[in-house]
């Protein structure tokens, strides 16, 4: 399919996602999108992001295809050969405070003559990148910002304000955090419903009055007024009344354009940053339908030892199937020990995995239940699966869709933070096989068909991929 740019000029969009892989992926399917409607695209890793991709899937995954080019930027953090997700508040004060030379840089070099490619006509940045917002102004050119995460999370964010207002924040001390504090309800919030204060993402909760990454996420906000538009992974009827949220708050036009995996085309260009087992889907195939629980707390969440034990017991007390993704830096500051007893007792029946191809495991039709973090891109991997959650979140937004998906959506149960085996095994048990567990199955395939509807051609999201096009990035 041709631009609709001008004729004779051709678009190029620079994609500049976050370096961490659950912001990596996202960006990758917006990318892959734009070049399969004929644009040029160079797609812009930290360098530490490049090697770590290159040690997991060769030289050939950042080779690029023709019209589709990696570039690279450093982070500016001490250089390392380590293959672990890099610390996030370290990460996040870095790229704000060192990056916007680099990315200058590199687009003064993507528009020398000597390329062979077209100039840069426009800029699609993560919104925890938005130091590139001026790099972008500069040149005059349209800035496009990426959540990644949800819609409800965003307003989350902006709502921290309010938080203040209100008096729950700043927070004393961490023993102020109570269960009866936590579940503190936060009436008239703009766009969300039924919130407590523990829904909201947990930046809100330090007790420090300086702490990085609470006004990280307020400047962030703040700041993501300035761009020319904002692209959410997500759909209307899933989060449409977040989105007008976010628009009453002032924000630009936020273009819903999800669920990405659903609209993106398929591409043999891949970023995933550890190497996949391929081992994972054929153990699946001779699985009977529903059978299994997949699990699998994403690339940034880490417990320790004794929740690691928690869930292997669980998981073996509840008898099911199980395939587990135990990546090699899970268990904080320390390798992830499972006890003998528990390979032994669950060797015919569970896969123990370091890394696989989420996707395809949560659309096989073995898996019936998904032990997840909750993060955006696992919640919209399993509504696009149709695989009803347990759900332990972690931090950031992970808390805030994770009562979303219990609570407003209907697809998940949660699991209480201080985990517990016998508890493990019994909601696995309630969602395989009980009462909930059915109207749960049942509500996922409604919002598995209202997601396939909306990224379909004359879908909601499709049609507002096509406008973010000829309205902002080719007009």
């Amino acid at each position: 399919m041709g631009s609709s740019s001008a004729p004779g000029k051709k678009a190029h969009a620079v994609c500049l996602p976050a370096p961490a892989q659950g912001h990596v992926i996202p960006m990758l399917d917006v990318a892959t999108m734009l070049h399969a409607r004929g644009f040029d695209v160079t797609f812009v890793n930290t360098k530490y992001n490049h090697a770590r991709l290159v040690r997991a899937r060769g030289a050939a995954a950042v080779a690029g295809v023709p019209g589709f080019r990696f570039a690279t930027i450093p982070d500016g953090l001490p250089s390392s050969d380590d293959d672990v997700t890099q610390d996030v508040p370290s990460l996040c004060k870095s790229t704000e405070e060192t990056c916007l030379g680099p990315f200058r840089r590199l687009l003064a070099e993507l528009n020398g003559p000597a390329t062979g490619h077209p100039p840069v006509t426009c800029v699609v940045a993560d919104a925890l990148m938005d130091f590139s917002m001026e790099a972008a102004k500069e040149l005059g050119l349209p800035y496009v910002q990426l959540w990644t995460s949800s819609a409800i999370s965003f307003v989350g964010y902006c709502h921290y304000r309010l938080l203040f207002e209100c008096g729950l924040a700043p927070i004393k001390a961490v023993k102020q955090l109570t269960d009866e504090y936590l579940d503190t309800p936060v009436e008239d919030v703009p766009g969300l419903r039924n919130m407590r204060f523990r829904d909201f993402p947990t930046f809100i909760r330090s007790p420090a009055p300086r702490d990085f990454m609470l006004h990280f996420a307020l400047r962030i906000t703040e700041r993501s007024v300035g761009a020319s538009a904002m692209i959410v992974n997500t759909f209307g009827d899933l989060e449409g009344e977040a989105v007008a949220g976010t628009e009453a708050l002032g924000m630009p036009k936020v273009y819903t354009i999800g669920p990405l995996p659903l609209l993106a085309p398929s591409s043999n260009i891949s970023m995933s940053l550890w190497k996949q087992q391929e081992e994972c889907l054929p153990w699946l195939h001779g699985k009977a339908r529903g059978s299994v629980v997949y699990v699998n707390f994403g690339s940034i969440t880490v417990m320790n030892n004794e929740q690691l034990v928690e869930f292997a017991w669980g998981l073996a007390k509840s008898g099911r199937h199980f395939l587990w993704i135990i990546r090699p830096d899970l268990v904080k500051g320390d390798t992830a020990v499972l006890p003998p007893e528990f390979s032994a007792e669950t060797a015919e029946r569970g896969l123990v995995a370091s890394w696989c191809p989420q996707q395809q495991v949560l659309n096989h039709p073995a898996v019936g239940a998904f032990l997840t973090h909750s993060d955006w891109n696992s919640t919209m991997e399993s509504m696009c699966g149709g695989v009803p959650v347990i759900s332990w979140p972690f931090f950031a937004d992970q808390q805030t869709n994770c009562r979303y998906q219990c609570n407003e959506w209907g697809v998940g149960m949660e699991i209480d933070s201080n985990v517990q085996s016998d508890a493990v095994a019994d909601l696995i048990t309630e969602v395989m096989e009980g009462d909930k567990g059915q109207v749960m199955k049942k509500k996922t395939q409604e919002w598995r068909e209202k997601a396939v509807k909306a990224a379909k051609p004359g879908g909601s999201s499709h049609r507002n991929f096509e406008e973010l096009i000829s309205n902002v990035l080719a007009p």
